[in-house]
Order: C-alpha cells, then sequence, then structure tokens
C-alpha cells in the first residue's frame, strides 16, 4: 500500500513544473487524470526526437504512471467534464499560463465555491500578487530573474544557467508539499483552499543563502566556482588525471586533510590554523593544496582520502555515475511496467521500500471511455 493510495488528482499540466508534481503524486499512489489538449497533448510529447509511442523522453520521464483525458476546456462540453472529474478530486494541480484560468472560468475562487473540498494548487512564473503576476516564464528566465544564473560559475566568467531545472522541477516540489500540507489540514476542517507556487519563489529561495548575506550584511555574492563562500579548503583540485572535489568543513578536517597530503605541519602554520585564518589566506591556502594534489592519481587521492576520513569525491560525469556501485545499490533507476526503457525514481523510501512508477506515461486521451463517468467529449 502507497502512502497516497486513494487520492484521487486532476492535473492540468504542460511541460515540467505541473507534470513533475503530478508524476510525484502518482509515484506515491494517488491516482492522477491528465487533462490535455485534443489532437496534441501536452507540449512536452514534442519536446525532443520521438522516443516511445511517438513521444519524446522528457514526456515518459513526467508523466508516468498517470492517465490521460483530453478535454476541450474552450467548450461547454469539456469544462461540464472536468467539472464531473473534480467533484471527486481531492487535488486540481495546474500550471496554465496566468490569466487562462479565470477566462476559462476556472479560477481558485470560483473553483473552490464549486468544489469547497477540493485542494486546488495553482503554479505560476513570477507568483499571483505583483506586477509580473500575468508575465509567463520558462526555467533559463526565472533562474535569470531570480539570481541563480548570477551566483553560479566562474569568479571572472559569465553567469551561467545550472545544468538541472531546479526552478521547475523545485516548484513541483513544493507544490506537492503545500497540496499535501492542505490535504491534512483538511482532515481537521473540511474544507480544501488554494495552494500558490511560482517559478520566482522557488528560485528567490534556492538563492536565500546569498539574498540573506545582502539584506543583513550587506554583502554581495561572489561566484565561487566548485567552492564555498564560507569553508577553505572546499572545492575541486586536479589530481594528476582529473578533478576531485575536497570538502574540509571544520578545523578537524583540514588537520586530517593536511596529514593525508603528507604535511601535517600546516594546522601548526598560524595562517591556516583555523578556517577564518584560511579564509583570510585563502590564496595560499589553496597553492599549496594544488601543489601537493596533482602530485598523484585521482584514484590514489580518494583511497587515501576515503581511509583519512575526509569527505570526498570525483566529478563524476553521467557514464561515470551510472557505474558507481552505490548507485545500482540505491536502485535510483526503474523501468515503468509494460516499458523497455527505464527512468528515475523518486528519492525517498518508506519503511526501507522505495515507491516506483506504477505504469509508464498515457498515450493521448488513453481514458477516455475507460472509467470515466464524464460525458463523451470527443
Amino acid at each position: 500500500m502507497l502512502p497516497l493510495d486513494g487520492v484521487k488528482v486532476v492535473e492540468i499540466g504542460q511541460v515540467l513544473s505541473g507534470p513533475f508534481a503530478g508524476a510525484i503524486l502518482s509515484d506515491l499512489g494517488a491516482e492522477v487524470i491528465k487533462i490535455e489538449k485534443p489532437v496534441v497533448g501536452d507540449d512536452a510529447r514534442q519536446m525532443g526526437v520521438a522516443f516511445r509511442h511517438g513521444d519524446a523522453l522528457n514526456f515518459h520521464e513526467f508523466n508516468r504512471g498517470k492517465k490521460s483525458l483530453a478535454l476541450d476546456l474552450k467548450s461547454a462540453a469539456g469544462m461540464e467534464a472536468l467539472h464531473t472529474l473534480l467533484e471527486q478530486a481531492d487535488i486540481l494541480v495546474h500550471n496554465m499560463r496566468p490569466g487562462v484560468p479565470e477566462a476559462l472560468g476556472l479560477g481558485p475562487e470560483e473553483t473552490t465555491a464549486r468544489h469547497p473540498r477540493l485542494i486546488y494548487c495553482a503554479m505560476g512564473a513570477f507568483g499571483h500578487v505583483g506586477p509580473l503576476k500575468d508575465r509567463p516564464g520558462y526555467e533559463p528566465l526565472l533562474q535569470a530573474f531570480g539570481g541563480l544564473s548570477a551566483i553560479t560559475g566562474e569568479p571572472d566568467g559569465p553567469p551561467v544557467r545550472m545544468g538541472a531545472s531546479v526552478v521547475d522541477m523545485g516548484t513541483g516540489m513544493w507544490t506537492v508539499i503545500g497540496a499535501l500540507s492542505a490535504l491534512q489540514r483538511r482532515h481537521a476542517t473540511g474544507r480544501g483552499g488554494v495552494v500558490n507556487t511560482s517559478l520566482f519563489e522557488t528560485a528567490f529561495l534556492w538563492a536565500g543563502q546569498k539574498i540573506s548575506g545582502y539584506v543583513n550584511q550587506g554583502k554581495l555574492p561572489e561566484r565561487h566556482a566548485s567552492g564555498h563562500p564560507g569553508f577553505v579548503p572546499y572545492e575541486a583540485f586536479d589530481a594528476s588525471d582529473g578533478p576531485l572535489l575536497v570538502c574540509c568543513g571544520n578545523d578537524r578536517l583540514y588537520a586530517k586533510f593536511a596529514r593525508a597530503l603528507g604535511h601535517p605541519e600546516w594546522p601548526e602554520d598560524p595562517r591556516f590554523a583555523t578556517n577564518r585564518q584560511r579564509l583570510a589566506n585563502k590564496d595560499a591556502c589553496l597553492a599549496l593544496v594544488r601543489d601537493a594534489m596533482c602530485t598523484r592519481k585521482r584514484t590514489e587521492w580518494l583511497d587515501i582520502l576515503v581511509e583519512a576520513g575526509v569527505p570526498c569525491a570525483p566529478i563524476n560525469s553521467i557514464p561515470d555515475l551510472l557505474q558507481e556501485p552505490q548507485a545500482e545499490a540505491m536502485g535510483m533507476l526503474a523501468t515503468p511496467p509494460g516499458e523497455d526503457f527505464r527512468v528515475v525514481a523518486l528519492p525517498l523510501s518508506f519503511d526501507g521500500t522505495r515507491p516506483l512508477p506504477r505504469a509508464g506515461a498515457p498515450r493521448l486521451d488513453d481514458h477516455q471511455g475507460r472509467g470515466f463517468s464524464g460525458p463523451e467529449v470527443r
């Protein structure tokens, strides 16, 4: 039995943030009915070359375990069918463009008035209030607008987009957290409510440490590549055949690191005795470490540092990562039933068991006429 068995979700999701929220809820056991545009469906079906069943791989990744129902929400029949679903649903998740739900008569106030037990989750780009509330947005735009690009990259290089869709996927996660919190509240009150999340709020939170540093200390953030603004040494160093990340998060670890490098005298140097002194003498400290690290191969340093108890890791490529025994042991890849490919599973377990996709992604409109009691809308 999965934690959300019996929970019914309607998702009106496009591309990533909305569908990712739906995928999380589905993997956790909820029944998720995905509402799609007739004929073409979710734009993500075409977001890349055809992978399986005519759909792109991204669509399969973020829509596993759902049922698809094609509805024309601009028609009276389509809206009637949607409201038939919402009468029995616990959660509605949508990431429609700002203004579209209201134009359809599906705004939060009127929808929750009609379905008072419904938990209405609206995912926006810039938020539900403010001068930009009606502006659409995408992952790279919000990484740029939200300050994340400005704090990512080399110190003297240009701002860089993060390689993962941290804003879209983070917003999906916050939506699920909000939905489940509202579901718990409904147990006590009997009523649903509105959960608002946005790409902007997620990006703002991910930049939170840098924002707090500026707001409270007037400190402008710097880019540190693989490094850290508060610890030294705490970054990647080149061994003779490749980079290795080392994290000395306190003076004890630095002393272990120095001994492992063959320099037990470093912690006795007044310039390097404490982390604050190493911060004040960062260039000198890092120069010594770099000179020492380049004398051995990466695998040699890994063995030495792990034995010494110094936190470290190779900077893996994706193929490197997949060859790590730990990746295999954790079982992070799962094959959806009935499919011949693997997707990444949820990063959590219940009583030692990871919830896995219960089905592959749906074919467009596969739920029409199968277990749906609403009006025929083809």
